[in-house]
């Protein structure tokens, strides 16, 4: 979950890594720190903050050197403090590293070191790797000498070490995402492509266990077999203003304003593939979804737009405890499993067991090249452009899309339901408007103070509580909760008292139901805000989202995806960087 970024070549190594790790601080914003590599020395400046706060109170700029790497934690092990942020190093200060991930048996190592006359001086798991490495290199080859080290660990990591003295650049990584950038005066090694986009778009995707020494020219092993492999060059679609804020005060109110767009992709979907899907679903004895946070609440959703359109039941499942439902897959399972990153670790281990009890696996998701996409027998792309909010907005609504056009198709009605989807982005433009946010706005005034708020939905708009309760809760720290409308009695409605906020999310098909649960919270003397077609006595505040049918899922989250915005700024926060989140969890 931490951004990592290597560069080695021809320029000034510092301004590359310094631009390349503030593109990936929504990876990670707990600290940060980096290593130039001089001639005889390799300087380290590390501490709590943000990038631009820590490298402006090290003077970073006045470091120079054709060789360095830069970090920001996302915090696992240890807390938040200048000893524990990355870059670390060893005990004689020859090597030093970065690191995303988690090591399992760092306790064990750590123990072995400190048996060998080695101290710590952080908390973190990280600090293990740059004394191993010294450890071995005592008495094999630097290189061989990292490659052992790497063997010694158990769990995930991406690294990048540097050598005091040396020219060289090794990274390796084992089920995080690394990806190295190939340009015409150096290489740049990663962990997500906005690090490198505005001087290449040339990538290598890197395999679990690739291991890559850059010194000029670049190799990559294998790190079990220890013999060379061939890794091909692909080139990036996206553009460099498509990971940046453009006119916009913070990604996430740029990537809501982009809904239009990303949906109009991911519904121009190759026909042959969409129906591939379809009839492996058709074929398959038992369809399992699997997905975490707002992918699942998508693939939640999509049971639904299943149920309705196709008349056919899938399975769905929250990835991190699908493992503990496998005895039910046989080969003839099918297993769709959906994520923006791709590297998502809960999703990627659900995968990984399917898979061993012989399961084809389809995946829908946004980033080509990804863990993943790779794992996956077949590839659905959403194609909705770099996503750099911690907090999914138009990956999910890409998500929605494509899950609703493969019901459709099916269904036997894929045109049908293109055509409907194509209609809908048309109303998503008065959903993403100036004037529309505002009216939104108003309402987060009334909120701004509130300590719960609580959210319903039946049928399809179920999902939606689920989703817009987590969007709130993720971005303003209001607590919110999403139920369906006839659960809230049962327990929970004891909660409610005078003034407690209840969205209320409504469509034609479930109106009657929803309106008699906001009459109940409205007795308990609830504050009734009513998403839907027509406004309601019950409702003390309106959001007019017109009847969209089985596109009520994307067209009804898009009003909560500004009110959490908008709650976000009047209380204060910072909606790009939400505290303890990161946008790829790559760990368990």
């Amino acid at each position: 979950m931490c951004g990592i970024i290597g560069y080695i070549g021809k320029q000034n190594a510092v301004p590359m890594v310094s631009e390349g790790i503030r593109n990936l601080e929504y990876r990670g914003y707990d600290s940060c720190g980096i290593a130039v590599a001089g001639d005889y020395e390799i300087a380290v400046r590390k501490d709590v903050g943000y990038v631009d706060s820590v490298f402006s109170r090290f003077n970073v700029n006045g470091l120079s050197g054709n060789m360095a790497m830069a970090h920001t934690r996302w915090g696992t092990h240890g807390g938040i403090t200048q000893d524990n942020a990355h870059p670390h190093a060893s005990n004689d200060g020859s090597v030093v590293v970065i690191h995303n991930g988690i090591i399992e048996n760092y306790q064990q190592l750590r123990r072995f070191l400190q048996e060998k006359g080695f101290r710590f001086y952080s908390q973190t798991d990280t600090e293990i790797i740059p004394n191993l490495i010294e450890y071995y290199s005592r008495s094999m080859p630097f290189a061989e000498a990292i490659k052992e080290s790497l063997r010694q660990l158990e769990g995930s990591y991406a690294v990048v070490v540097m050598r005091k003295g040396s020219k060289e650049l090794y990274a390796a990584r084992k089920e995080s995402p690394l990806v190295v950038g190939v340009a015409d005066d150096g290489y740049f090694v990663a962990s997500d492509i906005p690090a490198f986009l505005q001087h290449t778009k040339k990538v290598i995707y890197l395999h679990d266990m690739d291991f890559v020494k850059l010194d000029g020219k670049l190799e990559i092993f294998n790190l079990k077999t220890n013999l060379s492999v061939e890794r091909k060059i692909d080139s990036i679609e996206w553009d460099l203003e498509a990971a940046k804020k453009g006119d916009f005060d913070h990604f996430m109110l740029k990537e809501i304003s982009e809904q239009t767009e990303s949906i109009a992709k991911a519904i121009e979907q190759d026909r042959q593939v969409i129906d591939e899907v379809s009839d492996a679903i058709k074929k398959a004895k038992g369809v399992y979804f699997v997905a975490c946070g707002s992918s699942y609440h998508a693939c939640k959703a999509a049971e639904y737009k299943f149920s309705s359109i196709a008349k056919r039941h899938v399975n769905i499942a929250l990835a991190s405890e699908f493992p503990s439902y496998k005895d039910f897959i046989i080969p003839e399972s099918l297993v769709i499993a959906v994520s923006q990153s791709g590297e998502t670790a809960d999703v990627l281990a659900a995968v990984r067991a399917a898979k061993e009890k012989g399961a084809k696996v389809i995946s829908i998701v946004n980033v080509m090249g990804s863990s993943l996409a790779r794992e996956s027998d077949k590839l659905v792309m959403m194609h909705a452009g770099p996503e750099i909010c911690v907090l999914s907005t138009k990956t999910y609504t890409a998500q929605l899309a494509i899950l609703t056009l493969i019901a459709y198709a099916l269904g036997e009605k894929f045109e049908e339901g293109r055509a409907m989807l194509k209609e809908v982005i048309r109303y998503i433009f008065y959903l993403t408007s100036s004037n529309f946010r505002e009216h939104i706005k108003t309402l987060a005034e009334k909120l701004r103070y509130t300590d719960h708020i609580y959210l319903i939905g039946r049928g399809l708009q179920y999902p939606t509580a689920l989703e817009a309760a987590l969007k709130i809760k993720e971005v303003s720290y209001i607590h919110a909760e999403g139920f369906a409308g006839g659960e809230l009695k049962h327990g929970t409605i004891a909660l409610i008292e005078h003034g407690t906020p209840c969205i209320v999310f409504v469509s034609k098909n479930t109106e009657k139901e929803i309106i008699s649960n906001a009459m109940e919270l409205k007795a308990r003397g609830a504050y009734i805000v009513g998403i839907g077609p027509e406004p309601n006595e019950v409702f003390d505040f309106f959001i007019k989202v017109r009847e969209a049918e089985e596109a009520n899922s994307i067209c009804q989250i898009i009003p909560v995806q500004i009110l959490a915005y908008q709650l976000a700024l009047l209380r204060g926060k910072d909606p790009d960087h939400p505290r303890n989140l990161a946008k790829s969890v790559t760990v368990k």
